[in-house]
């Protein structure tokens, strides 16, 4: 696989309300990437222009009837339209996209990680990193509304205060503790509890294209909880830009709530 990073979104930190980073939007960067290296005993001619991810596709279900000849001539986006048409999304289990997700909530991480199968999650450790100036994520609900905002802000700056005075009193209890690096991690493993759901989380995610789709179906609709949804909406437009052909049924439009969301033509592929 490769490791062609590519920053892709429109991350927002907001203001800052003393040392405190608010986040309003997700920042979205996909950091590797299938590459398809064709045999050349069982070439396929193709038809069109596709990525590698697009391409191992296609090359996955030609194999399982053995057309490399293309009979019909297609291009990799309408073969890709014929198998999410017919529901063969087995094949589209091949091509491996792996994002780095940043600017989202504990809240927001929690909800996608219960998405297993198909994907691999690697998540910052708050008992090993310190959170003394940890980042904030302003939930859809809040933003917007000036009172709201002020009190939500006053909120996350108490509890990284209430975080840093933890830290230093669990330090001075664990001053028995010779190892600094352990003493450390007891320390800010205990004073984690005070930190809200609303802290900022960054998290690598790997998963397959068929995956992919079924995680973005779920949270880009009008039922989905606002901040997933929003983050949905952002993998999706990372997800369409790199592999097309793989993502192009999802079609984006301004809900009844006014914020965005997507629906998908060919359902559960």
């Amino acid at each position: 696989m490769g490791h062609t990073e590519t920053g892709i979104g429109t991350p927002d930190t907001g203001n800052l309300t003393d040392s405190v980073e608010i986040f309003r939007e997700p920042r979205i960067s996909l950091i590797a990437r299938p590459q398809f290296l064709e045999p050349e005993h069982l070439a396929v001619k193709w038809r069109g222009e596709a990525s590698d991810g697009e391409r191992l596709a296609e090359y996955a279900g030609r194999l399982c009837y053995m057309s490399q000849h293309n009979p019909v001539n297609r291009t990799t986006a309408e073969y890709l339209e014929n198998i999410k048409k017919q529901g063969h999304g087995s094949v589209l289990e091949h091509a491996v996209y792996v994002l780095l997700i940043e600017g989202i909530s504990r809240s927001c991480s929690h909800e996608l990680v219960r998405h297993r199968a198909g994907f691999g999650y690697s998540q910052l450790s708050q008992r090993y990193v310190d959170e003394s100036h940890a980042a904030f994520v302003m939930p859809p609900a809040v933003a917007g509304d000036p009172a709201l905002e002020a009190e939500w802000e006053r909120q996350v700056t108490a509890a990284q205060a209430a975080y840093v005075q933890a830290v230093e009193g669990l330090m001075r209890r664990y001053e028995w503790v010779t190892d600094k690096v352990h003493r450390r991690k007891m320390s800010r493993e205990a004073a984690r509890s005070v930190l809200p759901n609303a802290t900022e989380v960054k998290i690598v995610v790997s998963g397959n294209a068929r995956a992919w789709r079924t995680m973005l179906e779920l949270r880009c609709g009008e039922g989905a909880e606002l901040e997933i949804r929003r983050m949905a909406m952002a993998v999706l437009r990372v997800l369409q830009k790199e592999a097309g052909a793989l993502f192009s049924d999802f079609e984006i439009y301004t809900a009844a709530d006014q914020q965005e969301a997507a629906r998908v033509l060919h359902h559960k592929v």
